[in-house]
C-alpha cells in the first residue's frame, strides 16, 4: 500500500524539484491541494493529519504554524526544510552521513540541513569528531550558491537584471546558518562566513581555509582526506577526491545533482590547507536531501529516486 506524502509549500523551488524526484515512484500517493485549499488553514490541517508524511517548504514562521496545525495524537511525520527546527529538541537532524541512517529511519520529526552548512558539517564534522581539527578554533568559511537557493524573489531579481555578476550578503556577520553549523559541529565559536551568490541557477561551493601551521592541534592535510575517505567509506552520495584540480567550476546549465564531492588540498609542505565541497544547493542542499530523509523514514531505498 502506497503512504502518502502532502509537501506543504509544493509550488516553491524547493517543493518543485521534491515533486520532480517523486515522479513515478508507486509507493507514494500525493495529496494534492488546489490553490484555493492551499490558503484554506482548514485545508492544509486536514492534509497535513491526513498524511504519512509531511514536507515542508516553507518560510520558519509559517513551517512553525504547519506544525501547530498537526495534532499531538496524529501519525503524521515530518520533513521541515526550513530553517526553524534544525536546532529545536525533539528534532533529528536530516543529513545521515552525519547522524546515522538509523536516527533519520527511525525519526517522527527531520529538519532538513541547510545549504551552506551542508558543505561546512560535511568537511569539519567528521574532522572534529576524529580529533583531528580542534572545536576552539575560529574557523572561517567562503562560499557561493546558485541564485535559486533565495528563492522565487532572487530568482527573478538575478533573472531580470542581467547586470549582477556576484552578490556578496551577510555583511552584519549574522546568519541564520551560524548557530547550525556551530552546534552540529560541536564547536566552541561559529564561524566566520561569508557567503555570497553567483549568476548560476543552481551549484554551490563551500570552502574552509586552515592555516595548519598556526593551529595548535590540527593533523596534516593527508591525514584530513584519509580520515574523511575512511568516514564516508560507504555513503554512496559522497565522493573525497584524490585528485587537484586546476580549478573548481559552478556552470550555469549545470544539471539537479544528489551528490556531494569532498577536496582536501594543501601545500607541499602541509602547513596550509584548503576543505572544498561542491554540490547543488537544491540537491543534497536541500530537496535531495528531503528525499534521502523520506526513503530511510518510508523504508524504502535510501537513494530511490534522487539524481545520481
Amino acid at each position: 500500500m502506497a503512504q502518502t506524502v502532502f509537501i506543504d509549500g509544493a509550488a516553491g523551488t524547493t517543493g518543485l524539484e521534491i515533486l520532480e524526484r517523486l515522479e513515478g515512484r508507486p509507493e507514494f500517493d500525493l495529496v494534492r491541494l488546489s490553490d484555493a485549499e492551499r490558503k484554506d488553514a482548514e485545508c492544509r490541517k486536514t492534509a497535513l493529519n491526513y498524511a504519512d508524511f509531511a514536507i515542508l517548504c516553507l518560510p520558519d514562521d509559517a513551517a512553525r504554524e504547519a506544525v501547530a496545525l498537526i495534532d499531538d495524537s496524529s501519525d503524521t511525520r515530518i520533513i521541515d526544510a526550513s530553517t526553524a527546527h534544525r536546532n529545536a529538541p525533539g528534532w533529528i537532524y536530516g543529513f545521515p552521513e552525519l547522524v546515522g541512517p538509523k536516527a533519520v529511519a527511525g525519526a517522527k520529526r527531520v529538519a532538513n540541513p541547510g545549504c551552506y552548512p551542508t558543505g561546512f558539517l560535511a568537511l569539519i564534522a567528521p574532522l572534529v569528531r576524529a580529533d583531528l581539527l580542534p572545536r576552539d578554533w575560529p574557523y572561517s568559511v567562503h562560499a557561493v550558491s546558485g541564485y535559486s537557493g533565495g528563492g522565487k524573489a532572487m530568482v527573478e531579481r538575478f533573472e531580470q537584471d542581467g547586470d549582477i555578476a556576484f552578490r556578496a550578503y551577510g555583511l552584519s556577520l549574522e546568519h541564520k546558518h551560524l548557530a547550525e553549523m556551530q552546534r552540529q559541529a560541536g564547536l566552541t565559536y561559529p564561524p566566520v562566513f561569508s557567503p555570497a551568490v553567483v549568476p548560476a541557477f543552481r551549484g554551490m561551493l563551500v570552502e574552509i581555509p586552515l592555516p595548519i601551521g598556526a593551529m595548535r592541534s590540527a593533523a596534516n592535510p593527508e591525514d584530513l582526506r584519509s580520515e574523511l575517505a575512511r568516514y564516508y567509506v560507504n555513503a554512496e552520495l559522497v565522493t573525497i577526491h584524490e585528485d587537484v584540480p586546476e580549478e573548481l567550476l559552478l556552470r550555469s546549465d549545470a544539471p539537479a545533482s544528489d551528490r556531494l564531492d569532498l577536496w582536501v588540498l594543501s601545500d607541499a609542505a602541509g602547513n596550509a590547507s584548503r576543505l572544498l565541497a561542491r554540490f547543488d544547493n537544491l540537491g543534497k542542499g536541500a530537496s535531495g536531501a528531503a528525499i534521502q530523509s523520506l526513503n530511510l523514514m518510508a523504508g524504502c531505498p535510501e537513494l530511490a529516486g534522487l539524481k545520481l
